[in-house]
């Protein structure tokens, strides 16, 4: 049982019992000291041993200001780290469907302005848009691969048609979607997260190494860069203190990419090439085409993408120290997604998810202000229309991104594998729940095309094992925390009846 807690500053809600786990108090103030003196002030334990929720004043370090040159390094920061996935998201999009290179530039700047635009909305939370937490908002991963496949199958207009229709689903579903969340406690987010962690980790892998069996596999040069992006980060942690030391993600990064251009793995002739501006281009595939059947897989996606965007915004909260009620700040990430991915729609894109990524540089650096993803948002979309500034981005080596983007999502992982600490694994049932969903979830993960011989839009739900084990979970643990016991309890009282 967790110590008691005082009340939030300026409300009247207690904190939940679940966000302070036993044994946080030591990780808080390890947290406290590799963020440095700017943030370490605000985690130490007053007398009693509860760790204050803000700094005085009752402001949270979330919502709290900074100077904005260290605002907007820290964005830059978050972007320099996150750039690689809009950016393959939409080279992947290209290459599949044949698009003309103009075509490709111009969703190219429409991936980065409605991440920024995304992040913003989450970041600063106007209406009941947004939990205002740190987030950044990519193209999502899975939701690409059902966009790309019911483009072959119907065409684009119906592929953009399908995001839309997606998009007004979430927000039909959502309220019933709210009254859900008891399904999804400490355990099945746990797990959940732990899944999306080592699927992040494998995609930053891949980015070092390449895809088997493909030209350059494993290729020594790369392998390289990527390890000796992860020696950078690490000698620049151990070396620097306070800010240099919460800027030690970027500062791996650009001493990866310098040592990648001492190599020659660096073109920088790219970097002359184009104009100077490009904006999103509307309806690039011509007016949408809206069919429920072909829209269908990517509507029961949506489904999942919901409980991921739980798990997301509950494992932000526990990054970032603040306390949250699921049943209002859950809602308000699910409609900031929707909304993102509306406009999505009608520029082209996929579905706009909230990104775990971002979160392993808040544990990282401990830099916690959501006021920083928002600079992260204002770049982002600076970025979409200086055609010169994705150029240059895009030089940097995916070797270079992926040995960063693997330090950065094994934190995911660890902070999931906490998560499960405090969801009672001494139980076994408990236990049983955690293995088979961690089973089915790795299971396409660490066996790619295990599916390959299923229908295709089956196979597409399958192959996200993300959405595999937070079902397997959520539906295992509804059996034997609540349809057990009810069913034990009317057979205890029936045979009390008859004993009578």
């Amino acid at each position: 049982m967790s110590r008691p807690r005082p009340t939030l500053p300026g409300t009247h809600q207690p904190p939940t019992q679940q966000s302070q786990p036993p044994g946080a108090d030591g990780a808080e103030r390890a947290s406290a000291e590799l963020a440095g003196p700017d943030d370490a002030g605000a985690e130490h334990a007053r007398p009693d041993g509860v760790r204050p929720e803000g700094r005085p004043g009752g402001v949270h370090p979330v919502d709290e200001s900074r100077p904005l040159g260290r605002i907007l390094l820290f964005g830059i920061q978050h972007v320099l780290v996150m750039a690689a996935t809009p950016i393959s998201a939409i080279f992947l999009m290209s290459a599949t469907l044949r698009l003309d290179p103009h075509l490709t530039v111009d969703l190219l700047s429409a991936a980065f302005v409605l991440s920024g635009a995304g992040s913003l909305i989450q970041s600063l939370g106007p209406w009941k848009f947004g939990p205002r937490l740190p987030f950044v908002m990519l193209p999502g991963g899975a939701p690409l691969v059902l966009f790309l496949a019911i483009a072959e199958q119907h065409g684009l207009r119906t592929a953009t048609g399908a995001v839309i229709l997606t998009a007004l689903f979430s927000f039909v579903v959502l309220p019933v979607f709210s009254r859900l969340l008891a399904l999804f406690p400490a355990l099945v987010i746990g797990t959940m997260i732990v899944i999306v962690g080592v699927n992040l980790v494998k995609v930053g892998a891949v980015l070092v190494t390449g895809r088997p069996g493909e030209p350059g596999f494993a290729d020594p040069v790369n392998l390289g860069l990527g390890m000796a992006t992860i020696g950078f980060t690490v000698v620049c942690y151990l070396l620097s203190s306070g800010v240099l030391r919460q800027l030690a993600v970027m500062l791996g990064l650009l001493a990866g990419t310098a040592f990648a251009a001492l190599l020659g793995s660096v073109d920088f002739g790219r970097a002359a090439e184009g104009g100077l501006f490009n904006a999103p281009q509307p309806l690039p595939f011509g007016s949408p085409r809206f069919d429920l059947v072909a829209a269908l897989p990517l509507m029961l996606y949506s489904l999942a993408s919901m409980a991921e965007a739980t798990g997301q915004t509950v494992i932000n909260a526990e990054a970032v120290g603040k306390e949250i009620d699921r049943r209002t700040a859950v809602p308000r990430t699910i409609r900031g997604d929707a909304l993102t991915s509306l406009a999505g729609g009608f520029l082209g894109l996929p579905l706009m998810v909230t990104s775990g990524e971002n979160i392993g540089i808040v544990r990282v650096t401990g830099v916690r202000s959501r006021f920083v993803t928002a600079a992260a948002g204002l770049v982002l979309i600076a970025i979409g229309f200086l055609a010169p500034v994705t150029r240059a981005i895009s030089l940097i080596p995916s070797a270079v991104i992926g040995g960063t983007a693997m330090v950065v999502f094994a934190v995911i992982t660890v902070l999931g594998i906490q998560m499960l600490g405090r969801s009672d694994l001494d139980r076994h049932t408990n236990t049983f729940v955690c293995a088979v969903a961690l089973a089915l979830g790795l299971l396409p993960i660490l066996v790619p095309g295990v599916y390959a011989g299923f229908p295709p839009n089956l196979r597409i739900l399958l192959e996200s094992g993300v959405a595999v084990g937070a079902f397997t979970a959520a539906l295992l643990h509804f059996l034997f925390h609540h349809v057990r016991p009810g069913i034990a309890a009317r057979v205890a009282g029936a045979r009390t009846e008859s004993d009578r």
